[in-house]
């Protein structure tokens, strides 16, 4: 069977809704700090982490192009944390998620979604969502909120990869 081409559709709070958070000043509380020089775009997204002792911890992730079209044959998820991607430049980006098969086992392929994020949007996984690695359609650099385990823990312990034997879908851009 050939691979499916994937639609991308804009990265909105609904769309996105059932696979976490997107992180944005649209619609966010503002409150003006700093003797009113510096506006804070207020709780735009929350960190789960603690499950297991977990503590977060914040990365820089270096984004880099991969060739197009895009080919899709593995998903990957964080059972016990949540893990946010907010770009540090303003350029745009991809987010490819799939919702959980009926036994929890693998990722659904047939309701794999693409959505197009803006420079200035960045997400947080829900945990226990798939969703493939970082997508750049240019280097980027990302800030990323992630869960670091208690001492002794493997990284492991909060990654689950699942790979096809062959793309399941393809992104042109």
């Amino acid at each position: 069977m050939s691979p499916r081409a994937l639609v991308m559709e804009p990265l909105t709070k609904a769309a996105f809704a059932p696979f976490g958070t997107v992180i944005e000043r649209d619609g966010a509380e503002i409150r003006m700090i700093n003797e009113g020089t510096t506006t804070r775009y207020h709780a735009l997204s929350g960190v789960d982490v603690a499950a297991g002792g977990g503590t977060a911890i914040l990365s820089i992730f270096a984004g880099t192009p991969r060739p197009v079209p895009i080919e899709i044959s593995m998903m990957e998820r964080h059972p016990i944390g949540s893990q946010a991607f907010m770009p540090l430049s303003d350029h745009d980006w991809l987010v490819v998620v799939a919702p959980t098969n009926g036994d929890d086992s693998a990722p659904d392929f047939n309701g794999l979604r693409c959505f197009h994020a803006r420079g200035d949007q960045g997400v947080s996984y829900a945990p226990h969502v798939w969703h493939h690695p970082l997508l750049v359609r240019q280097p980027q650099d990302f800030l990323i909120a992630d869960r670091a385990g208690p001492e002794g823990e493997s990284d492991s312990a909060n990654l689950q990869e699942h790979w096809e034997d062959s793309p399941v879908a393809v992104i042109e851009i």
